[in-house]
């Protein structure tokens, strides 16, 4: 799988704790997921359907991403 370039970091991430996230690299089939803080290092590729059902999962009963990342402080 080519991600060269394709690499996205959340908007969420600024400052400090912008520092500990992940970045994805998006495909017709496939997300790839790596940790933004070593690039270089493995990384984790999922089709993306379950990546979809994934994040749907950690939204929950929150209606968005920032409304979980309050909850998890």
């Amino acid at each position: 799988m080519d991600t060269t370039g394709n690499w996205r970091k959340s908007s969420y991430s600024g400052p400090g704790d912008g520092d500990s996230c992940v970045e994805i690299a998006p495909a017709p089939t496939h997300i790839a997921i790596r940790d933004s803080k070593a690039p270089a290092r493995a990384t984790v590729t999922v089709p993306t359907r379950a990546f979809a059902a994934f994040v749907d999962a950690l939204k929950g009963d929150y209606s968005t991403v920032t409304d979980f990342a309050r909850f998890r402080g």
